[in-house]
């Protein structure tokens, strides 16, 4: 996959504050905020920062977690994981395998048959019917 790569600047212009806050800086938005945490419509989520295909409706499930969360990527090639040590805790950091942008976590409590819970920043997100 080809990489995207933008400075900061540019970044900032293309994503809103809360986005660029999620995607560039690591952020997380408040659990039962985000806007797509209890979608239900049918389709696909998109990467917000350069629209990769990330995850579609037929994976995400209710978790109760308060963010959007799916049981598979739509493809393995499209997130990369990354071990994260902030904030006292150990867990698998997801990136966007294109732009490198900050998606969320996985964990190893999701349902069979895959047993992930891929929790997703909605911020990070974009979805299409």
């Amino acid at each position: 996959m080809h990489k995207l790569t933008k400075p900061d600047h540019v970044w900032k212009k293309e994503l809103t504050p809360e986005q660029y806050h999620v995607l560039r800086e690591k952020g997380t938005e408040e659990a039962f905020s985000g806007k797509l945490w209890n979608h239900k419509e049918k389709g696909k989520y998109y990467c917000a920062a350069c629209q990769s295909e990330l995850f579609t409706s037929g994976e995400k499930f209710d978790s109760g977690c308060g963010w959007p969360s799916f049981t598979q990527p739509e493809h393995k090639e499209a997130i990369e994981e990354h071990m994260d040590t902030s904030h006292g805790m150990v867990r698998t950091e997801v990136t966007c395998a294109k732009c490198g942008g900050h998606l969320g976590h996985v964990f190893n409590d999701g349902p069979k048959p895959h047993g992930l819970r891929f929790c997703i920043n909605s911020a990070s997100l974009h979805f299409k019917k």
